[in-house]
């Protein structure tokens, strides 16, 4: 038996439009007014496949045209260093500091080894273009060379 008020066709349709585009369970129950419980038995009820938050975390994040430096990244770092080192922070301001700096280590870490492989790579192309040219030339060298016959001495008249 349901407790809350039925749906409507209008909120079932925009419910599924927010599925769609891989809403998180907890904004569709607030844009819906409606308890997160009660949106995924609706979603159930309906066939809805409700994103999970890797998926939907992967789905949202705009990604940037270009790579943060490590500049870039340590003085995000520096940053919440130093207003971690304000007082009075609460705990939740105190813990998003706290991922922030996990954050730009970890992504400092990864960008070396990403650079460290992009140097491999040229590297690797590099010494693939050499040997292509040794391969080359050693065919060329390796190849039968047309021999010049001599020319029969022409008849004395």
């Amino acid at each position: 038996m349901t407790k809350g008020l039925p749906w409507t066709t209008q909120e079932e349709t925009q419910l599924k439009a927010l599925v769609d585009a891989k809403t998180p369970l907890a904004v569709i129950a607030a844009k819906l007014g409606r308890q997160t419980a009660a949106v995924h038995v609706k979603c159930q009820r309906l066939g809805l496949a409700i994103a999970t938050s890797s998926q939907v975390t992967a789905a949202a994040l705009p990604l940037p045209e270009e790579l943060p430096s490590v500049e870039e990244t340590l003085k995000k770092l520096a940053g919440a260093l130093e207003a971690a080192s304000a007082p009075g922070l609460s705990k939740v301001e105190v813990q998003r500091l706290q991922v922030v700096a996990t954050l730009a280590k970890t992504y400092k870490e990864i960008l070396v080894d990403y650079i460290g492989y992009r140097e491999i790579e040229t590297k690797l192309k590099d010494i693939e273009a050499k040997y292509a040219q040794l391969l080359e030339s050693k065919t060329q060298n390796d190849a039968p060379q047309p021999t010049a016959t001599p020319m029969a001495n022409p008849p004395a008249e």
